[in-house]
């Protein structure tokens, strides 16, 4: 009974596979279904096209940004590996607390004194003043590390003056 029922069903969707295919070329990619695939090669070309002027927008974003970021070193002076790594991001490539006319999140380091600054840094270390960044780069140092830190900090004033002489 089962396998009846089962040949019944194949039957009929066997019947159903022949009205379809009379049905006419759209029902099985003739006329129409060319009309569908013209549409549909247009859209891929569009896609592509798209796709390369955002490619082509993003080399000259790229560019852009290069120049920027070589427009915002020129005032720059050399640093330590150890203050790049840790401390330009926020407060500027000098200490200046800004890169390329921007704002940035630290304050400004330039012109401060080391002993100024060694007693920043070991207060932001123990807690007494309160920022979770700056515990945080600083919570691994010990108070050589910082040390040099602030002493670095404050030649800034001292080696942009002679990379302008």
């Amino acid at each position: 009974m089962k396998h009846g029922i089962v040949g019944i069903l194949t039957l009929g969707i066997f019947a159903l596979m022949g009205i379809t295919f009379m049905g006419g070329p759209a029902y099985h990619g003739g006329e129409h279904g060319k009309v569908i695939a013209d549409l549909g090669d247009n859209a891929v070309a569009n896609q592509t096209q798209a796709i390369q002027e955002k490619d082509d927008r993003q080399k000259e974003m790229d560019k852009l940004s290069a120049l920027r970021e070589k427009a915002g070193n020129v005032g720059a002076f050399k640093v330590s590996q150890a203050y790049k790594s840790k401390c330009s991001s926020c407060h500027g490539v000098n200490g200046s607390g800004e890169q390329n006319g921007k704002k940035l999140m630290g304050t400004k380091l330039f012109g401060q004194s080391a002993d100024k600054l060694f007693k920043d840094l070991m207060d932001f270390k123990s807690g007494r003043r309160e920022n979770m960044i700056m515990r945080g780069l600083l919570m691994s140092l010990d108070e050589d590390d910082l040390r040099k830190f602030a002493d670095e900090i404050g030649e800034f004033p001292a080696r942009k003056s002679a990379q302008n002489n």
